[in-house]
């Protein structure tokens, strides 16, 4: 199957409208949402595009498409406009290998049976391995950090690519 991954959209319109085309485009079969969907926190400036209500007219219509993971910045009423549940984290196979789903907030006090941990929260791409476990952030598609880009990734087969918003390939992770 082909994942598209998102994390930290923070209520962003343009934001979800990218995801909604590369869903397509891409001809991806689910979308995992690493949290922080619509509020855009209060530690972080202001995005520009910032309508929730338009990434809920976006996002909603592809509900039976969407895996999401709750963000430090969802709410309850966030699942009351929402068509897709929003999960506090998931443990799934994803491509034959066990994945753990979490916003990425309380990463620290992860201890899981897992090959992969799909995260997000610090708005940095992370590929990296910790205790023989895979860790993989797409980064922020809206507010990126560090020097990083806006950004997404679409995991195909055994390879997981990493893309900014224009479609522009950063990195890849092949196992």
């Amino acid at each position: 199957m082909k994942y598209l991954i998102v994390s930290d959209i923070h209520g962003a319109s343009d934001s979800a409208q990218v995801i909604s085309d590369v869903f397509k485009r891409e001809k991806c079969d689910l979308i995992i949402c690493l949290g922080d969907i619509l509020y855009h926190g209060p530690r972080n400036d202001l995005p520009n595009n910032y309508c929730p209500k338009d990434v809920i007219k976006i996002l909603n219509p592809l509900a039976n498409k969407i895996i999401a993971i709750k963000g430090n910045c969802e709410a309850e009423v966030d699942q009351m406009v929402l068509d897709f549940k929003i999960n506090d984290s998931l443990n799934m196979e994803i491509n034959g290998l066990r994945c753990h789903l979490e916003h990425g907030h309380h990463l620290d006090s992860f201890s899981g049976d897992c090959d992969i941990v799909l995260y997000g929260h610090t708005h940095i791409p992370d590929n990296s391995v910790k205790d023989g476990i895979m860790f993989f952030n797409p980064g922020s598609i809206t507010l990126p950090k560090n020097n990083s880009k806006r950004s997404y990734a679409i995991w195909e087969d055994k390879i997981i690519k990493l893309f900014d918003i224009n479609g522009i390939e950063l990195d890849t992770l092949k196992y």
